[in-house]
C-alpha cells in the first residue's frame, strides 16, 4: 500500500472540511420554501371578537402537510375560519366548495355577496348529515385587491397581476 504524499493529504483533509461546512448550506438550499418560512402571524381578532386557535382537522392536517403555505383554523366562538396563505401561484388553492364536496357535503346557494364593509365574498350553503353551514370565501393580495374564486386568483397570480403573499380567508358558520 502505498503511502499518500503529505502535500495531497493535507489538500483532501481541507476539500473534506471545505465540503462539511458547506453541506448545511446545500441542504438548505434543497429546502422547500415551506421549510425555510416562519408561520405568518394570524389575526388575533375577526369582527370585533377575539379569536381562538383551533386544532386541525385530520383532513385538514394531511392536506397542510403538502400545502405549499401556511393553514390556520380559528374560531370567534360563533364562526370558524380557516386562513390560508400561500407566497406564489398554486393549485393547491383552490375553492372551499370543492373541500367540502371532497368530505361529502352538498353545495348549494352559491352566490356573490357583500359584507357589512362593502367586501365581496364568494358564499354558498353547505349541508351533510342534517347539518347546514354557512360558508363565505374570499383572497387577498398584497395590495388589498381581493379575488372571490380561485381560477382568477391564480391566473392574476402567475401572470404577474397580482403580488403576494396571498391570504384565503373562509368562514363557515352554523345555520
Amino acid at each position: 500500500m502505498r503511502r499518500l504524499d503529505p502535500w495531497f493529504a493535507r489538500v483532501l483533509l481541507a476539500l473534506g472540511l471545505a465540503a462539511c461546512a458547506l453541506a448545511p448550506l446545500a441542504l438548505q438550499a434543497g429546502a422547500s420554501p415551506r421549510d425555510s418560512r416562519a408561520a405568518p402571524e394570524w389575526p388575533t381578532a375577526w369582527e370585533g371578537r377575539a379569536l381562538r386557535p383551533l386544532a386541525l382537522s385530520p383532513v385538514e392536517a394531511r392536506f397542510a402537510s403538502r400545502f405549499p403555505g401556511h393553514i390556520a383554523r380559528l374560531t370567534d366562538g360563533e364562526q370558524v375560519l380557516v386562513l390560508r396563505e400561500v407566497r406564489e401561484p398554486t393549485r393547491m388553492l383552490h375553492p372551499a366548495a370543492d373541500c367540502y364536496r371532497g368530505i361529502g357535503y352538498a353545495i348549494a346557494d352559491a352566490r356573490l355577496e357583500r359584507d357589512a364593509q362593502q367586501q365581496l365574498w364568494r358564499c354558498f350553503v353547505a349541508e351533510r348529515d342534517g347539518q347546514r353551514l354557512r360558508v363565505c370565501e374570499r383572497i387577498v393580495d398584497a395590495k388589498g385587491e381581493a379575488f372571490t374564486d380561485a381560477s382568477s386568483w391564480f391566473w392574476a397570480a402567475a401572470l404577474g397581476q397580482s403580488t403576494g403573499p396571498w391570504r384565503a380567508v373562509t368562514t363557515a358558520r352554523v345555520l
